[in-house]
């Protein structure tokens, strides 16, 4: 026509402009648009908006911009092509500002501008925007388009609000398999595949024929619920219906099959695909990297080079997840440089891929070098490296790196600010995370779930829970993620209450709860002890299908042992099909908090003969059950398994096995593992002196905590609470007053309660009754009852009948059953001769019925801890014993004992005869003790109430009698009592 010098109008622009389109031919329209230029044609608006869609579709998004803005006037038409334009390339943001404008220019928008408008409020999850854009179409009467009904239920879904598209979907007058489609996968991508695939169902019913998009939907929809059996008849369909040969659909297969944990199904898919293309490659490299196979992995790779397939950039990023997700780091080095060889090191995207490989490789170092290479790092590139910093704990380093991305004017996007976020989360950085938050609101990701979710998680780690709510009221959605990390954030703050609460709220939200969310619930019943509400949770479970998971199984036995329902937890534990170390640990604690020391060791030994490999948790819950019950040989077979499987212990097990040692009544062994320790922090040394106080010996404590001092070590309030109890029990008055009174000034520790009682401890053993009495009424804070205990154990030994009815009648009024202070006052009246006065508390302590917990008393023969009660008749040696304790008792009359009739038993109202009393637990055990073990061999009690007189002077009566060793431990101290002397000086 041009060589017929035929001059073409605008009409023939139009249509050679349309023909350009369709092939793609940049060059040739950007020749056709100098014609036009030249034949004045470009100020008419039909070609404008020819060009501009031209500019479009062959990816010159600026030239359409400039073509755009360069038109004197502008249709409707011309606006939609380039918002459509701008969504295309990746410019969504562009695309909602230029809506804006052409609202303000009073354009009216019809249904493929509001098509193109709702897809860029889709890619930036852009609810609000979203939301106004649906009152215009509602306003333009534009609803009951099919196309844009759909769009808004994509819009919807994609922005997590599923509630919304699924009232768009349910009011759409005639629904065609577009609007089928985007319900499905709407429902797919908020995370309710069960409702994906009914409404699957729902549509075969309706007779309403899928096509690949459905298809593709509804496996997706089974890989999430691991549903195998309804993804097999899914694939039965695709078969029936001819889209074998579809290789969309056949890669979707593979990953389904492959989610669902059966490889041999993905291979079967793979190997009857009609022929193997790189797309067919990649998704069984993707399949085997999601089931933990990365040697597959890398032979697939390997297989695909040796068959004469070049892999693409997907390729690529498969295998390197597979580096990444394996570690390693060799194989991804090998894939590196078959990236170069290929030439595709220019790819920022697979550069990016790289530097998450070398990172989640721990190889900070080589990913910095990546990054370091990259021509013109784009976002992909920045975000990788800013995830590598925080994937190796390098939060600081991701946080400076986002700065520097601010700084080289690389706009963030939801990504960037997700990894911030939790930046900031992982080093507690709350003004940073302020400010990112800043940033974010008023941006396009103001709504996004994700990134709530995440502001969310960051406040609750900060502590701020005030924050983390405020975020979490103001977010448009909630999906179960969002409902679990606000709900974890309540239980990592203590709340519990608020934690339930908040759980019931998600409940009547119609959010099916997942396993983070009953986690979280669990432990917010453990913390507030909330029993039937755990059972409620436990229910719910039990619904959900979750009771086999063993986190799940291991939390809910924490939470009944927590609630002190140990049968419950037993049941639980025993019910579960298998056990993991945390389970076991989580029962072996329970037994441990609930009292039963004993069981949490026949457990642990359990543990051992199935060969479970114990943590440190389990150690230090074990180590403590030896210390609770005295099981010395116990606690050092234990020990010796703490050195086989972990070598020297670290300052957390070497501390407790300090401390079990001290409780064992071998300070000597306790002293012996402190010496060794490799490294020591505060919590070593106040376990070490904390042993020397529980032992009496108050110039080792002395000279310990001397030590401590030069050794620079950090001294906290327990340190001083240790120091005055041992110097209290050694009776070093002088050196407690001095560090009582110095412990604010020079040693920078707050003077606790505790300090307090450790005063009146060491007054009251001086006999400085009335000075003891002036530091309780002088305490800013209000005397504990146990205080009050020690001055009325003052007034027991030192006889001071006046201050003991004082001290006893505040006590009473602290607290009514405290059967201690009726014992300790009836002590003294009996001590002083008053029996009327005794006789009087007797009375009002049986009207009250204030009953003294039983007396129990254990001692460890042969590795077997053997437990006894007052005037026992069960233990298999009873008479032996009692024979025994018979002859011990006409020993000790022999010897001069005279049996003490001034004290109120703590096992038993006292006898018509001198032999009641000669079966109280310790008795008992020392007896047994004697019985089975070679002469000489020292006997360790332990007992949970204080040691009576009577019963500490038999002891020492025994002690020389059969000349052994005997170290009682009672509810305050250690006795150590050799040759018929007790180390605690008769005062306790």
């Amino acid at each position: 026509m041009r060589r017929e010098h035929v001059n073409p109008d605008k009409f023939t622009y139009v249509q050679v402009l349309k023909a350009c389109t369709s092939l793609g031919a940049l060059e040739e329209g950007q020749h056709l648009h100098a014609q036009i230029l030249e034949s004045r044609y470009d100020s008419d608006v039909f070609v404008g908006s020819a060009l501009v869609h031209m500019y479009v579709k062959c990816g010159s998004i600026e030239n359409a911009s400039r073509v755009f803005y360069n038109m004197p006037a502008r249709d409707v038409v011309s606006w939609s092509t380039l918002i459509s334009g701008y969504v295309k390339c990746g410019r969504a943001a562009n695309a909602l500002e230029l809506y804006i404008q052409m609202q303000q220019e009073l354009v009216e928008a019809d249904n493929i501008t509001f098509l193109s408008v709702l897809n860029a409020c889709a890619c930036l999850s852009a609810l609000e925007e979203g939301r106004l854009v649906h009152a215009q179409i509602i306003h333009r009467r534009c609803e009951s388009d099919s196309f844009v009904a759909s769009s808004l239920i994509d819009m919807y879904g994609k922005c997590g609000n599923i509630k919304e598209a699924v009232r768009v979907f349910n009011n759409m007058p005639v629904r065609t398999l577009v609007s089928w489609n985007a319900m499905i996968v709407s429902f797919v991508k908020c995370r309710q595949a069960k409702n994906a695939f009914e409404l699957f169902q729902r549509m075969q019913c309706e007779q309403i024929e899928p096509d690949c998009v459905t298809f593709v939907g509804v496996l997706n929809a089974c890989a999430s619920m691991g549903a195998i059996e309804e993804g097999r008849h899914v694939h039965a369909q695709v078969l029936q219906r001819g889209h074998k040969s579809n290789v969309i659909i056949a890669c979707c297969l593979v990953d389904f099959y492959s989610k669902c944990g059966s490889i041999e199904d993905a291979c079967k898919v793979f190997n009857d695909a009609p022929s193997q293309d790189v797309a067919y490659w990649n998704a069984m490299i993707a399949g085997h990297r999601k089931c933990s196979q990365g040697k597959s992995v890398f032979e697939l790779f390997y297989q695909m080079l040796h068959q004469g397939i070049k892999p693409d950039s997907l390729t690529f990023v498969g295998v390197l997840e597979a580096c990444a997700c394996v570690t390693a780091i060799e194989e991804g080095r090998q894939v590196h440089a078959h990236i170069i060889q290929i030439g595709f090191e220019s790819d920022n995207f697979l550069m990016s891929c790289l530097v998450g490989m070398y990172a989640k490789c721990d190889s900070i170092e080589d990913a910095c070098r990546v990054f370091n290479h990259i021509l013109l790092p784009d976002l992909v590139s920045w975000n990788s490296l800013i995830l590598g910093y925080l994937k190796c704990d390098l939060a600081e380093k991701a946080l400076e790196l986002c700065q520097q991305m601010k700084r080289q004017c690389v706009q963030p996007d939801g990504t960037t600010f997700v990894a911030a976020i939790k930046a900031c989360g992982q080093i507690a950085a709350i003004e940073e995370g302020r400010w990112i938050h800043s940033q974010i609101i008023g941006s396009s990701h103001e709504s996004d779930l994700i990134i709530g979710t995440c502001l969310v998680e960051m406040y609750a780690k900060c502590g701020s829970i005030e924050d983390a709510s405020r975020v979490f009221n103001i977010m448009p959605v909630h999906d179960v993620v969002s409902w679990s990390v606000m709900i974890s954030g309540y239980v990592n703050c203590g709340d519990g209450d608020s934690a339930l609460d908040l759980f019931r709220m998600m409940q009547q939200d119609g959010v099916e709860a997942d396993k983070v969310s009953f986690l979280a619930a669990l432990n917010a019943c453990a913390i507030i002890r909330a029993l039937e509400e755990g059972k409620y949770v436990h229910a719910l479970i039990v619904r959900s299908g979750y009771e086999s998971d063993i986190a799940v199984g291991s939390c809910l036995v924490d939470m009944y042992c927590k609630c002190s329902s140990i049968e419950d937890a037993s049941s639980v534990f025993n019910t579960m099909a298998t056990h993991d170390v945390v389970s076991w640990n989580a029962m072996i604690s329970g037994y441990m908090n609930c009292g039963q020391a004993e069981k949490a060791l026949e457990l642990f030994w359990e543990m051992q003969e199935q060969d479970v490999e114990p943590d440190q948790v389990t150690f230090v819950a074990t180590i403590n059950a030896c210390a609770n019950v005295a099981a010395l040989e116990e606690g050092r077979r234990i020990h010796e398994l703490v050195i086989r499987s972990r070598g020297m212990p670290n300052t957390i097990l070497g501390s407790c096995l300090v401390d079990m040692y001290a409780k064992c009544g071998s300070i000597n062994d306790a002293w012996r593992v402190f010496n060794h320790m490799p490294a020591r922090d505060v919590l070593s040394w106040n376990a070490m002196l904390g042993g020397y106080a529980m032992h009496g010996l108050g110039k080792e404590a002395f000279r310990l905590f001397e030590k401590m001092c030069r050794n620079d070590v950090a001294i906290d309030s327990m340190t001083i609470v240790y120091l005055l109890s041992a110097l209290s029990r050694a009776g070093l008055l002088d050196e407690g007053c001095y560090y009582y009174e110095s412990s604010t000034p020079v040693y920078v520790s707050p003077v606790e309660v505790e300090h307090h009682g450790c005063m009146v401890a060491l007054l009251g053993r001086a006999s400085h009754l009335d000075e003891a009495e002036d530091i309780i009424n002088s305490m800013p804070c209000h005397p504990s009852i146990s205080i009050w205990m020690s001055l009325l154990a003052a007034c027991r030994v030192h006889g001071n009948v006046k201050m003991g009815e004082l001290v006893a009648k505040r006590i009473l009024v602290l607290d009514p059953e405290s059967a201690c202070s009726y014992v300790l006052l009836s002590n003294i009246y009996g001590a002083t001769g008053n029996l009327g006065g005794k006789e009087k508390v007797q009375k009002i302590r049986t009207k009250r019925h204030v009953y003294k917990q039983p007396g129990q008393s254990w001692i460890e023969v042969n590795n077997c801890v053997h437990t006894f009660v007052v005037n026992d008749k069960e233990h298999p040696k009873i008479e032996e014993i009692r024979a025994e304790l018979q002859s011990l008792y006409g020993r000790m009359k022999a010897a001069g004992y005279v049996a003490n009739r001034d004290f109120e038993p703590h096992e038993a109202k006292e006898g018509k005869n001198d032999f009641a009393q000669h079966f109280h637990s310790e008795r008992l055990a020392i007896a047994f003790g004697l019985i089975t073990t070679p002469p000489g061999t020292p006997l360790r009690i332990l007992k949970n109430l204080r040691v009576c007189v009577d019963c500490h002077t038999t002891t020492k009566f025994i002690s020389k009698i059969v000349r052994r060793t005997i170290i009682v431990r009672d509810l305050n101290l250690f006795h150590h009592i050799e040759d018929g002397v007790c180390s605690c000086g008769d005062y306790w």
